[in-house]
């Protein structure tokens, strides 16, 4: 096998005056030279609209032209060519991505003959023989005149390269052209292979009661091709298609908490999403990932609440002994106006840094957000508290009489102690979920009803002390 991987990884030695990637003699071949404008519109879901304006030159009549530099994950059925001028006509297009390497031009040959060079140790010299492919199946097999042979270790000789391999994607387009001379037009199309996420870095201050924060926009060209000079622009939503999601693949970005530099990109209404545009060309190159700032908003007030979630299984039976429950630490802001923010945020990560007392930046935490609106709330759960702690205790679980149509009714009571060990006093909010129908039959702390299911206690924890929430609960389902 090491001796066939060589024969794939050799040069190729074309005879023919058709070199690798040049197009058949009658076929018109437009590059990225003639490239006049590009915009690319990239939506979430690995999805992007591409519209290349091109300028060349045509003779009347039906003739191919073979638009070179097109996205390799292109999606062809979405291909619509425009006529800037009015003159040509589109009858057929096909898109070749099968581009040229040593195993596809050795696959395109089997049952054709190349000619195989083998070199004399002793002497240097070479000797070529021909030979006809016979199959490439883990390893090439060639006929020759008087034996067949497996391992070749010699170089092949190909004649010519193939009009259907290509060295770089190719949408090859079948016109009908009215007048010779310079043509423009548009090909428009949708393609895989593009992607942006919004970034978002906030700088928390010492009293943990605001932050800066920065938004970034993301890009990945993992197409196959470039865009250069582009105008950008990026759709936030959830745009419908009818296909099946193909996720792609995202570098990991290490992002320092440092001022962003005035926000790069406008917003505006596109139906019922948000479309933002970079307000200067950019090029996008194949395989780059690159920043540009979104958002920038100075002393957002934040509040920091300690959270401890229940959840239902407490309330199904009976439980034994204490359990130890994690209290988040969570952020919540306001996406409005008075808070210095107001506008659409895309989804995407906020990481939260904050200096420690020798101002060194200190990472704190990071969470997802969804598309969040104008006035919406935003929540980002950092992690768990060290010095804030609970422990549960199932202190009554007593099946009642059924009553109705429900199946199971018991009172529950539960006893959770949280503990504070730090300077200052903390204020806990302990949200349980609730199962069933259900009803607060007695309690140490008003409750609050966040929904049909969940119970909020906001309970004071002093500084280095304790603080018990009791309350009993009759579940019924």
């Amino acid at each position: 096998m090491a001796r066939i991987a060589k024969l794939l990884a050799v040069p190729l030695l074309l005879l023919s005056p058709l070199a690798a990637g040049q197009a058949p003699v009658d076929e018109i071949r437009s590059t990225l030279e003639d490239r006049t404008a590009v915009a690319v519109t990239i939506y979430n879901e690995n999805l992007a609209l591409v519209r290349d304006q091109r300028r060349v030159t045509l003779e009347p009549g039906r003739q191919s032209l073979a638009v070179r530099d097109v996205s390799a994950q292109i999606r062809p059925e979405t291909a619509l060519l425009s006529s800037l001028d009015g003159e040509m006509r589109l009858i057929e297009q096909n898109f070749d991505y099968d581009l040229l390497s040593p195993h596809s031009l050795l696959e395109k040959y089997v049952g054709r003959e190349v000619r195989a060079v083998t070199v004399n140790p002793a002497n240097g010299n070479e000797s070529i023989e021909t030979a006809t492919v016979l199959a490439i199946n883990n390893g090439v097999v060639l006929r020759f005149a008087d034996r067949i042979e497996t391992g070749f270790p010699g170089r092949l000789i190909y004649d010519d390269v193939p009009d259907n391999l290509r060295d770089r994607p190719t949408l090859v387009l079948e016109l009908e052209n009215e007048t010779s001379g310079p043509q423009n037009f548009q090909l428009s199309y949708l393609t895989r292979g593009l992607g942006w996420s919004a970034d978002y870095v906030a700088s928390l201050n010492a009293e943990e009661t605001r932050f800066d924060l920065n938004g970034w926009v993301t890009l990945n060209n993992n197409s196959g091709t470039r865009y250069d000079n582009a105008l950008l622009q990026l759709v936030a939503g959830d745009v419908q298609q009818v296909r099946e999601a193909m996720p792609m693949a995202r570098s990991a970005m290490v992002m320092e908490a440092a001022p962003a530099p005035q926000a790069d990109m406008a917003q505006e209404s596109l139906l019922d999403y948000h479309l933002y545009t970079l307000q200067r060309p950019t090029d996008l190159a194949d395989q780059q990932s690159k920043q540009v700032a979104l958002m920038s908003a100075a002393d957002v007030p934040v509040e920091k609440r300690y959270v401890l979630k229940g959840q239902g299984q407490f309330f199904g039976g009976r439980a034994e002994g204490v359990q130890k429950q994690d209290i988040g630490i969570y952020l919540y802001l306001r996406n409005d106006e008075d808070s210095n923010l107001g506008l659409p945020l895309p989804a995407g990560v906020v990481r939260v840094y904050k200096n420690d007392s020798a101002g060194r930046i200190q990472f704190v935490g990071e969470d997802r957000i969804d598309h969040t609106a104008k006035d919406e709330e935003l929540r980002l759960r950092l992690g768990n508290a060290f010095d804030v702690t609970a422990e549960r205790v199932q202190t009554t679980f007593k099946k009642v009489a059924n009553r109705g149509p429900y199946n199971f009714s018991a009172e529950v009571g539960q006893k959770i102690t949280l503990k504070n060990a730090t300077e200052r006093a903390v204020d806990v909010l302990v949200q349980e979920y609730l199962p069933g129908d259900w009803e607060v039959l007695a309690e140490n702390t008003d409750h609050r009803e966040l929904s049909a299911s969940l119970v909020e206690w906001r309970v004071r924890v002093p500084a280095d002390g304790s603080t018990d929430l009791e309350y009993v609960a009759l579940i019924r389902y």
